[in-house]
């Protein structure tokens, strides 16, 4: 088949190597073109031939992971996909990995790899082709930080807060903003947060991203915004001011209690192959908060969320799509607009304005 995906493992486990290896060439669009121990010999093999996918562990021979990737992404950015460990000491450069340009986690636990390696196969092969896909334009070199707010974005930030303070003068209901996202969602979470003030909405997020490491995720937001930034525990109350991420493994739910809304955490069923899935919150949020409510469904693969933002439309709820050109996968902005839940597409750098602008 022509222009198969060329992939390169790098991982210093042989199992590892070799259950991913099986995994992805008994797909008939996917080549890996090799495999190394350590990215030392992993930039070798590179010199000649340049994979258009990369997967790598984080703690590695000789160099980690993360100075791998960053090296990458500063001198050649290439998409990736992290394979790491579940365990809690990871997390945090496994974050840092993402931070820096990796697109997706593939999550392996420290016993039983191989089973769940071959269980996990079809999220690996669908990671890749995603990120084969995938537009690097606004990934670079190093750690990202937030943006500089550039004078015309101030101004505006003004006149929509000013004209969000007109609005809630004539109203005592709390707003919700609910954003869902996937693939590439990251950084554009940091992005779009890093610009907020102290808004007067509460802010519900599910980012695709296995357990363990959401918690780590919200704590680095939480450093870089001026928004209190946490992982979402049963039973929060959404706050102005106050960002809730959906834990990995869980779903996350919009419930009221007379005047004010709280958050429900459960376990259930993958709903779209996904959990948390953006499509239970969308139609919790739908559902509970209807025309008091924002949705943003930005960067990511698949579907997830499509549904439940028309379901958030069709309540009266306001609702925003990321467009193609700054999204690095289009998929579930596609397919939201596709079903008719948007009533406006954006760039990225245009969201946060979107929510100050709604209060």
């Amino acid at each position: 088949m022509a222009n198969k995906i060329k992939v390169m493992i790098v991982d210093d486990s042989a199992v590892v190597r070799q259950v991913n290896r099986e995994t992805l060439e008994r797909e008939s669009d996917i080549e890996v073109i090799g495999v190394a121990a350590d990215p030392l010999y992993a930039l070798d093999k590179m010199k000649l031939q340049w994979p258009d996918v990369l997967v790598i562990d984080i703690e590695m021979p000789r160099m980690d992971g993360l100075t791998f990737l960053r090296k990458i992404m500063s001198e050649r950015p290439t998409p990736t996909i992290v394979c790491s460990s579940l365990a809690e000491q990871r997390a945090g450069a496994t974050i840092e990995a993402l931070a820096a340009g990796a697109l997706a986690i593939i999550a392996k636990p420290k016993l039983g790899v191989k089973q769940f390696l071959q269980d996990a196969g079809n999220d690996l092969v669908a990671a890749v082709r995603a990120a084969a896909r995938a537009n690097l334009s606004h990934l670079g070199g190093g750690t990202a930080r937030p943006s500089a707010v550039s004078p015309g974005f101030a101004a505006d930030a003004v006149r929509t807060a000013q004209a969000a303070s007109a609005r809630a003068m004539t109203t005592t209901t709390d707003r919700v903003v609910a954003i869902g996202t996937s693939t590439g969602g990251t950084q554009a979470l940091e992005a779009v947060l890093s610009k907020l003030p102290n808004v007067g909405s509460g802010i519900l997020i599910v980012q695709h991203m296995p357990e363990r490491f959401t918690a780590m995720f919200a704590e680095r937001l939480n450093s870089l915004c001026a928004l209190e930034v946490r992982e979402a525990q049963n039973g929060d109350r959404v706050a102005p001011g106050r960002a809730l991420i959906a834990p990995g493994g869980r779903h996350m739910m919009l419930r009221r209690s007379g005047a004010r809304y709280y958050i429900e955490v459960a376990d259930g069923p993958p709903v779209n192959r996904h959990k948390p899935s953006v499509d239970v919150l969308f139609r919790s949020v739908a559902q509970v908060a209807g025309r008091n409510a924002l949705g943003v469904i930005m960067t990511g693969m698949g579907d997830d969320g499509a549904r439940g933002m028309k379901e958030m439309h069709d309540a009266g709820a306001l609702t925003i799509a990321e467009d193609e050109s700054s999204c690095v996968v289009f998929g579930m902005p596609r397919e939201a607009i596709r079903h008719g839940g948007v009533d406006r597409i954006v760039p990225l750098d245009r969201i946060s304005a979107e929510i100050i602008a709604y209060g």
